[in-house]
């Protein structure tokens, strides 16, 4: 009888210790903007739907029409494609993402389509929340939306890039 006592004890101990550590609890926000330096960009790591991101797709091949067939593919997909046009210089990769803090998320998204081969240029000074594709001399197709769905797997959740704090759009 003695040890039913003890034992019934000891679990409303341990049920109050837990609801206090869960009260106290300072690492809600863990990996959110909470301890921030200041001047650091706010990193938009939300994983977007196509839907909801915007790109402008850009040629950096010599191949004549290949921004406005991709940029195509990627509406098909219901992507906001806001410009299409050629780049300046030639691109030997498959493809090079372009985006600032607020497209963290959508240029994440976006590495799924290219199978997590194509190149980034991360821009912390960069103020639209805009992916630019630029489509290289490597580049073949996109992915199909299996393919897609795999890469997301294997790439798991949007990190903010070094020198920035990674914030969701709902906070």
């Amino acid at each position: 009888m003695r040890a039913l006592v003890v034992v019934g004890l000891l679990a409303v101990l341990a049920l109050v210790f837990v609801v206090v550590a869960m009260v106290r609890d300072t690492q809600s926000d863990g990996g959110l903007a909470g301890g921030c330096p200041e001047g650091w960009p706010m990193a938009d790591v939300t994983l977007r739907e196509p839907k909801d991101v915007k790109i402008n797709v850009l040629n950096g091949t010599d191949r004549i029409g290949l921004a406005s067939a991709i940029a195509d593919d990627f509406r098909n997909r219901k992507f906001q494609v806001k410009k299409t046009g050629d780049e300046k210089k030639q691109i030997d990769d498959i493809a090079v993402l372009r985006y600032g803090p607020k497209a963290v998320g959508s240029a994440h998204l976006l590495r799924a389509y290219f199978l997590d081969n194509a190149e980034y240029e991360y821009d912390a000074k960069r103020t639209d929340d805009v992916v630019d594709v630029v489509l290289g001399s490597d580049f073949q197709q996109l992915a199909t939306t299996t393919e897609v769905n795999q890469s997301l797997g294997d790439l798991g959740a949007p990190v903010a890039p070094a020198g920035s704090c990674p914030t969701r759009e709902d906070d």
